[in-house]
């Protein structure tokens, strides 16, 4: 069973304790440069001191209620609006930035940043290569997924709270997601998705896509559900292409029982009726 961190700092203190002027300096200067999240190495470039001395002034800050602890050697300044509880919100895809490299911010959290769902992600889901244990960092819960190497690509850059943010494109999260569901709100919410914003979607992208992910179950949801939808004009996409053998589930979550598709060498193991959507 996974093992989640918690590292929510709340009522873990009862209030701000005063700076020194070399910890007013540290702070200012970082906020000026705008590094509210940074590492020990900033730390020792900016006072010009040692590993060992930026170590201490960094665990003294956070003791102080300035700095917020967010991984191995890696502090979020604590802003003067958080009050003197230092009660913050950073952005989840801020933080989940400095948590982890290679990464990037995928499945329901992507299918929600690029408007294709409503669905809210009960976490923020980051896809790396590495294997991090699940957090929960300022009432924000991260969820790592991962996944091999050769499935490291797709993302672009989104600037949030002024930082740079990967998020996988539109294509790789409609791969990612028909790939596992599960992180994603279910099969009827990335079916949602397709449904009614199939025309922002490059499905030859999510083909090239899922070709190079190595996994052919990914186009044969998407073809089935593109059927299903009457989405005649995506038809010429799939000729040629050869499906995986044997029967992929439609949804990996259900049981192994249902409708066997023989076209699409699929078992509808769920039924996905778009007129529950609409209305």
């Amino acid at each position: 069973m996974e093992k989640e961190v918690s590292e929510d700092l709340h009522g873990s203190f009862h209030g701000r304790h005063p700076l020194s002027a070399n910890e007013s300096t540290l702070l200012s200067s970082l906020a000026e440069g705008g590094r509210n999240i940074f590492t020990v190495d900033d730390v020792v470039s900016t006072l010009d001191t040692t590993y060992g001395n930026a170590k201490v002034i960094v665990n003294r800050l956070v003791k102080k209620a300035w700095l917020m602890r967010l991984a191995s050697g890696k502090y979020l300044i604590l802003p003067l609006e958080a009050g003197v509880r230092s009660l913050w919100s950073e952005h989840g895809f801020v933080i989940a930035s400095s948590l982890v490299d290679p990464y990037y911010i995928g499945y329901g959290s992507a299918l929600n940043y690029h408007g294709l769902t409503e669905f809210v992600s009960p976490a923020v889901y980051v896809v790396t290569s590495k294997r991090v244990k699940s957090r929960t960092i300022l009432s924000t819960r991260f969820r790592f997924i991962t996944v091999t190497e050769s499935k490291m690509f797709g993302s672009e850059e989104a600037v949030i709270s002024g930082r740079r943010v990967k998020v996988s494109d539109v294509e790789k999260t409609v791969a990612d997601c028909l790939d596992h569901p599960e992180y994603s709100g279910g099969l009827d919410e990335i079916a949602k998705s397709i449904f009614f914003e199939h025309k922002i979607m490059d499905f030859k992208k999510v083909i090239g896509y899922a070709e190079k992910m190595g996994n052919r179950t990914i186009i044969k949801r998407l073809g089935y559900l593109l059927e299903l939808f009457g989405y005649e004009e995506y038809r010429p996409f799939f000729e040629g292409i050869m499906l995986s053998e044997g029967y992929s589930k439609l949804d990996p979550g259900l049981p192994r029982k249902g409708r066997i598709n023989e076209k699409w060498k699929l078992l509808a193991n769920s039924e996905v009726n778009p007129e529950r959507w609409i209305g």
